[in-house]
């Protein structure tokens, strides 16, 4: 059996519960340190911060790059969990409001995670293809029933939101910390119905 049978055969076989449990610590203690110190973080220490052994970290992720894609691949089921629970809000306006918040929230990590898997030569809509279609054909519902309800501008795409989340982060980026939350409200509230 060569290597890439032996990778495709362990990657088929679910994980025994310890090994589930220690991947997921690593996985949090990844998130947590990339979103607090950037991609960065040594692996040795995402080890630490996990309370595992080194060798633990490279069974699970045998690349820094396979950790910063995990955490990225994470980050966006965590916005496909959220975008669903606003799906599930009984008002859509204000459950896309909040939900665009949300985005841009998760918007600067996540482009620092993927300026850093693309340095490293990493195809990042490769490896965020399946959860980066699910999320976006569930914010286009979203989006729907949001402008349905006369909440959103009706001239707005799922595109569209795309680029001004981009333009959210870039202009937060831009001004003070204190200033950024303001700046942020000016592009969500640029999507207004009536303006």
């Amino acid at each position: 059996m060569n290597a890439e049978t032996a990778a495709a055969t362990r990657a088929e076989r679910p994980l025994r519960a310890d090994a589930r449990r220690n991947r997921e610590r690593v996985l949090a203690a990844a998130d947590e340190a990339f979103a607090l110190e950037g991609p960065g973080v040594p692996l040795d220490e995402i080890a630490r911060r996990a309370g595992v052994g080194a060798g633990t970290v490279h069974r699970h992720f045998p690349t820094k790059e396979a950790l910063l894609a995990a955490v990225l691949v994470g980050r966006l089921e965590g916005m496909l969990a959220e975008v669903r629970q606003a799906l599930a809000e009984p008002d859509p306006g204000p459950a896309f409001f909040a939900y665009f918040r949300t985005m841009t929230d998760y918007a600067q990590d996540k482009m620092d995670l993927a300026d850093a898997l693309s340095h490293h030569g990493f195809d990042v809509r490769a490896v965020t293809r399946d959860v980066g279609s699910a999320l976006k054909e569930e914010l286009g519902e979203l989006l729907r029933r949001a402008q349905e309800a006369g909440a959103v501008r009706t001239d707005v795409t799922v595109d569209d939101l795309h680029a001004l989340v981009v333009g959210a982060v870039a202009a937060a980026r831009a001004v003070p910390p204190s200033d950024a939350p303001r700046v942020t409200a000016m592009v969500r509230d640029a999507l207004r119905a009536g303006r």
